[in-house]
Order: structure tokens, then C-alpha cells, then sequence
């Protein structure tokens, strides 16, 4: 009979970090269950979990670091790599300056602590302004909003909806996500519970979500036009005299003058959602016992992404829905980043990107503008980039620009555990262990979570023998570029997490990691508590409701408050939406969750259909300014006339490469249609919601499917 092992730890694949009971057997994984005696996920998992296992069994995951030749990947030791890629990059810089070396970090950096904790040491290592990540693509207008508002980028409010009467959720998808910028496993049943004491949730979205079916009440809004919505419900309950705003508070005149025009019969026909629902909407959550909004990436990738999260935060704070159970609040986490910054945040406009101005926030760049720095010849241009755990090909705007910029690279370098739609250009491939093989601590989504919680996961499996962890090749490149290697002896990396222990031990809990691994489940620290005015950073502890940065951008918002947001040529609103069996474009390698009916297709409204001679299952071509993409066709009432939905994370079959995917499943980029010119031009972030497209029959590929 074979003896099997329990081994407990959160799943770190997704923001949810539910806690895994994982039956093994030697090497083997034999089961994935959720962990039961975790108090905060209770024994819930999504179907994504077991993709631990399949990544941790997959054939196609890179184990050693690969060098492309023209005789096509070889692979390499890896001390031949580090000192071929660190000869390369200091020959790049010595000649073109620092600029000329970029570096990108992917969504999966902050799931992993070793590189959360190591990745930041390569950046300042490359004395280059030329850094990006996917913030970029669907959350700056949550940090741009938080500093302007809070004093820093990272005190976000979290909605408290384990205790919260009203949940009014715009442009988020938590039952498909799992939460997101709010760590919530198990949403489905926090939800419910909502309505069992008798409380409401509400869903605004282009789309009827799996959260919206779910939710008493959905309302269709036009994409791209939730700022229009905050303001008129601003416009009501300050004309009601329904706000209720702390003491702790600036701005409350001028953001009564800001949303004074917007009444909702302005602004019913550009929303698409009648004035009487706004006013009774606006009533309904000034009146709440307690009530808390939440919007994510719906809101945060449209062209006013920074003016709807400050709106939204607006409307929990002016109707006094904040710090205060039930409503937005915020997290005292284990290990809290915040805890000693002293001084005002000033890491915004320091630089700007060299083609097209755009200024940095938080030390990176707007990925928008990414393949211009690296096709524009000159004095300062991208020569060599590294990515870290990201696919920016498949996440960022107008894919195949940077498909041919990447191409064009002098250096490529991915530290990537496979060869995918990015990294198939990469000169270098550095496999870190992953996974199963990794100790983590949720440094980032325990400080976002709905509830205060803690947890270290142990490695279950030890890594290959001569594989590195992701923090072991962080800290020997950045030790090789930094000179630390002058006298010949390379420094041994250290363990990162000794400064998660560090941070336990200084925290008003006082935990460490010795007394963590006592509770493999996870520890229970408690549901949020107030912790205004003291944890505002501001320079007066005060909340700032109209910051002179976001007061300004509404000169654009009214600007735009008549215009049609479609043309006659490109006449259909794009909108984008995830499934609970993807995670962006990570794991469609897992046979497991790409089974059964193709998930890649283009919802249309039925009206839309008709008009458009386009029937259930056709293939057809979708175009905007920067490209066109073929794809099945899905005839559904769940969007709103006028707009098309297309997933994210799809399009592996570039160019007939072989990727590690499935290609049955390969489907198609919803980001070879994003422009990259149209970005947020408050804060940079791209812009995926409300992209204009047309539509018609595929004449090129046959019409059905």
C-alpha cells in the first residue's frame, strides 16, 4: 500500500491564496483539495489549483537555462549564461549608455516572494529609467488615485464585504477572479451571505457577468462612461443632502462644485442607464445601514481609469462609508510595507519616456509606450530588454508592434520557466524553480485581503539539483552588474524571506516565520479595523476628496460628455472579460482547464447580429485602428447592444511557432485591437475597455464554425 503525505499551503496562482491540502506521494501529487481549517478560505478552491500539479509535472516546463542559436535553443550552464548576459549588458550600456537596457516585470512577480523581494535589486542594478510592468495595464489609476488621495500608492481601501449591507460592484468580475486589488477567497458564498442578513448587491457592468447572476440587481453601462455615472450619483446625493463625510476630510466644496453639472438625465443617454435608476441607486447606497463600492479593471482600463477610482473612493468617503465596519477600509497586514515611510511620496514625473513624454509614476513607465522606445532610433533607444514572468505580447497594447520590437532587440533576456509568445524572441531563457518547489508569503495580497491573515508555505517538493530559485538569479545577476564580483567571489544569494521575518517581527502582531510554520493553515489575525485618520499619509491626515491633480483632468472628462464614443467605420464598443478556468495567458498548457467548448469567441448582442447579417457561429473579422483578428462568434443578450466582448489571455498561435500551450485552444489576442496610443492620459494606464471596432462575416476563413 503507498503511503501518502499531507502537505498544507495557500495557492499563490491567483489573488485569492486559498489554502491547498495536497495529498502526495513522494514526488508525486496525487490530489489537490482545498484546505478546510483555513479560516479565511474555508475549503474553497477554483479549478485553477490543480495546474500546481500540472505545471509542476509539465513536460514543456524549462528546467535549465536555453541559449537561441541559428541551429534553434541550446542548452547552457548556467554560470555560461550569467557571464554571457552580463558581458552583453555592460558592453550594451558601456556604449549606449544605461538607458539602452529596459526591463519589464510581469503579473506572477508579485506572486512569488522570492521575486517580489529580489526583482527590485536587478532594476536599480541597471541604473535604467526604462522600467515597466503590467501595473501598468490594469491598476495605476488605483495607486494614482490612492496617492493623491491617501499620501501613497499602496493604502488602498478594501471593501469590507464580510460585514458591508450594500455592495455596489462596477467593472469587476470577483466570482470569475476571485477578487482582485481584494483578496476574498470563496466570493461566491461571502456574497450570499450578504443577502442572508438581509443586505444588496449590485452589479454595473457592459456585461452580465457571473457576478451579476448572482448579484439582486446588474445594470447595463456603455463602456467607458462609469465616470459619468459616479458624478451623477455624486450630483444626487450632494443635491439630497445624503452625504455624510468624516471630519478628516478636504475638498467636500469643490467636489460638490466638480459633480454639481453632472445631473443623470445628463448624462442617461451616454451611460445607457435611465436617470431614475441612477437617483434611486444613489439613494439606495447613501441610505445603507453600511455600504462599500468596489471597481477594478473595467474601470481602471478606460480612457478616465484614475477619474473613476477617485470618484469611487469619493463615494464611500462622502457618504461616510469609510473606516468603519461593513465599508471601505484598510488592512493591517502582517508585514506592513507602510509602517515606517516617513515624508511625502514624490515618485511621479522624476523622468519621461523618450518618444513620446509620457511621465513615470512609482519608477516605472507606461508599458504603452514600450515598442516605440525600442523602434525609435536615437539617442537613448532600448537595445536589450529583460522580462520577468510576463507575456507582454499577449497583455499589453497593440501586441503585434511589440511582437516586431522584440524581434528587433539586440539582447533579449526572460527569466521564464517556458518558451512562450514573448519569450520565443528572448537570446536567453533563465528557468527559475516554481511553484510547488518555493517557500512564499503573500507579501501583497495579504495587504489587500478582506480580512487580516497570514500564512508561509513551506516548499513541498525540493527543486532540481541544479536548478536556482527565482531569488537566486536575481541576486547573482544583480551582484554581476553592480561590481559586487570586483575581487572574483560572487556573493552566496540570501534567502529573502529572513526579511519577511524581519517584518513579522517588527509589526504590532510581533509573529516571525518560526511562529507562522505553526500554524499551517494560516493564521487568523481578525477582521479589518479603523485606523483613520493615523494611517493616512497625507502631510495634513486628512483625506484629500479633490487633489489638484484629478480636479484637473475633469476639463477632459467634460470635454468628452457629448461625444460619441463610436464612428461611423468603427461603429462597436470592445470590451474584454476572463473565465474562472484562465489565468491571463498563464496556464493553457493545463490540458485540464482548456477541455470542453472553446471559451475564445466574440459576444455580440443580438440586435448587433441582426444588423450585421452575422449568425450564431460564424467566424468573423474584427477590426480597429491597429489590427484584425478572426474569431467564432457568440449571439447573447449578457452584453449590452452596442458593445462585443472578447476574452484576454488568448492568441498562441503566432506565426505557426510551437508554444507551450495547448493549440487547440489557441484562440486569439484581444490585444492585437488595444492602440497604444490611446492610453488614460491622467496616469498612463493602457486603455482596454471601449476600444472602437467594427465588425462583419469573415469573408477570408469561411463563415462558421
Amino acid at each position: 500500500m503507498t503511503n501518502h503525505s499531507i502537505h498544507y499551503r495557500a495557492c499563490n496562482l491567483c489573488e485569492a491564496i486559498c489554502g491547498l491540502e495536497i495529498t502526495y506521494s513522494e514526488n508525486t501529487v496525487v490530489t489537490i483539495n482545498g484546505d478546510k481549517n483555513d479560516p479565511f478560505s474555508r475549503g474553497h478552491i477554483c479549478p485553477k489549483a490543480l495546474a500546481l500539479k500540472d505545471i509542476y509535472e509539465d513536460p514543456n516546463r524549462l528546467t535549465s537555462p536555453l541559449k537561441r542559436t541559428e541551429a534553434g535553443w541550446t542548452a547552457i550552464s548556467w554560470v555560461e549564461a550569467f557571464e554571457e548576459i552580463t558581458a552583453k549588458l555592460k558592453a550594451l550600456q558601456s556604449l549606449h549608455g544605461n538607458h539602452a537596457v529596459g526591463m519589464y516585470a510581469g503579473n506572477p512577480s508579485v506572486h512569488n516572494s522570492g521575486t517580489y523581494l529580489s526583482g527590485t535589486g536587478l532594476m536599480r542594478a541597471l541604473k535604467t529609467k526604462n522600467i515597466y510592468s503590467a501595473t501598468s495595464v490594469d491598476q495605476l489609476p488605483h495607486h494614482f488615485a490612492a496617492w493623491q488621495m491617501f499620501g501613497h500608492p499602496f493604502l488602498l481601501p478594501i471593501p469590507d464585504i464580510d460585514r458591508t449591507d450594500f455592495w455596489l460592484i462596477m467593472g469587476g468580475n470577483p466570482i470569475a477572479s476571485n477578487g482582485s486589488l481584494m483578496t476574498a477567497p470563496d466570493v461566491a458564498n461571502r456574497l450570499k451571505a450578504i443577502q442572508q442578513r438581509g443586505g444588496k448587491v449590485v452589479v454595473i457592468d457592459p456585461r452580465f457577468t457571473e457576478t451579476a447572476a448572482k448579484a439582486d440587481e446588474h445594470h447595463f453601462i456603455r463602456p467607458g462612461t462609469d465616470v459619468f455615472l459616479l458624478l451623477a450619483m455624486l450630483q444626487v446625493i450632494f443635491e439630497e443632502k445624503l452625504e455624510k463625510a468624516p471630519v478628516f476630510v478636504t475638498g467636500l466644496d469643490e467636489l460638490r462644485a466638480i459633480s454639481s453639472e453632472f445631473l443623470p438625465e445628463k448624462v442617461q443617454s451616454q451611460t445607457g442607464i435611465a436617470a431614475d435608476s441612477i437617483r434611486s441607486l444613489a439613494r439606495a447606497f447613501a441610505n445603507a445601514p453600511s455600504a462599500v463600492a468596489y471597481g477594478r479593471v473595467g474601470l481602471s482600463m478606460q480612457a478616465f481609469g484614475g477619474a473613476c477610482q477617485w470618484l469611487l473612493n469619493a463615494l464611500n468617503v462622502v457618504t461616510g462609508n469609510i473606516d468603519r465596519a461593513g465599508t471601505a477600509m484598510f488592512t493591517h497586514p502582517a508585514v506592513d510595507i507602510l509602517a515606517n515611510i516617513k515624508g511625502a511620496y514624490d515618485k511621479y514625473d522624476r523622468h519621461r519616456s523618450r518618444v513620446r513624454g509620457l511621465p513615470e509614476f512609482m519608477g516605472e513607465l507606461p508599458v504603452s509606450v514600450l515598442a516605440e522606445e525600442i523602434l525609435t532610433a536615437g539617442e537613448g533607444q532600448i537595445r536589450a530588454l529583460i522580462t520577468s514572468c510576463g507575456n507582454p505580447i499577449l497583455s499589453t497594447p497593440n501586441g503585434r508592434q511589440l511582437d516586431s520590437a522584440l524581434e528587433s532587440l539586440e539582447l533579449m533576456v526572460a527569466i521564464d520557466i517556458y518558451v512562450n509568445e514573448t519569450t520565443r524572441h528572448a537570446h536567453y531563457i533563465l528557468p527559475p524553480a516554481t511553484g510547488l518547489e518555493v517557500a512564499h508569503y503573500d507579501l501583497t495580497f495579504n495587504a489587500l485581503a478582506v480580512r487580516n491573515v497570514a500564512r508561509f508555505s513551506e516548499p513541498l517538493f525540493p527543486k532540481k539539483e541544479d536548478a536556482k530559485y527565482d531569488w537566486e538569479i536575481f541576486q547573482e545577476l544583480t551582484a554581476r552588474l553592480s561590481g559586487e564580483d570586483s575581487t572574483g567571489v560572487l556573493p552566496v544569494p540570501q534567502d529573502p524571506h529572513a526579511k519577511v521575518d524581519l517584518g513579522l517581527r517588527h509589526s504590532s502582531y510581533q509573529l516571525s516565520l518560526d511562529q507562522l510554520r505553526q500554524y499551517p493553515h494560516g493564521l487568523d489575525l481578525g477582521p479589518l479595523r479603523p485606523a483613520l485618520p493615523h494611517r493616512l499619509l497625507t502631510s495634513d491626515k486628512k483625506i484629500h476628496l479633490a487633489p489638484a491633480l484629478l480636479n484637473k483632468d475633469m476639463k477632459r472628462v467634460k470635454k468628452v460628455l457629448y461625444e460619441r464614443l463610436a464612428t461611423n467605420e468603427f461603429d462597436l464598443l470592445l470590451t474584454n472579460r476572463r473565465h474562472l478556468r484562465d489565468n491571463n495567458s498563464w496556464l493553457h498548457n493545463s490540458k485540464r482547464l482548456v477541455k470542453g467548448r472553446n471559451r475564445c469567441t466574440l459576444m455580440m448582442h443580438p440586435e448587433d447580429a441582426l444588423k450585421r447579417a452575422v449568425s450564431q457561429k460564424d467566424i468573423v473579422s474584427v477590426r480597429s485602428r491597429v489590427g484584425q483578428v478572426e474569431v467564432p462568434v457568440e449571439i447573447t443578450d449578457k452584453v449590452m447592444q452596442g458593445t462585443v466582448c472578447l476574452p484576454h489571455g488568448y492568441g498562441h498561435n503566432r506565426d505557426a511557432i510551437q508554444l507551450s500551450v495547448a493549440q487547440s485552444h489557441a484562440g486569439v489576442s484581444v490585444n492585437d485591437l488595444t492602440d497604444e496610443m490611446v492610453i488614460d492620459e491622467l496616469t498612463g494606464n493602457a486603455v482596454f475597455v471601449g476600444v472602437p471596432v467594427q465588425v462583419e462575416v469573415s469573408l477570408e476563413i469561411g463563415n462558421t464554425v
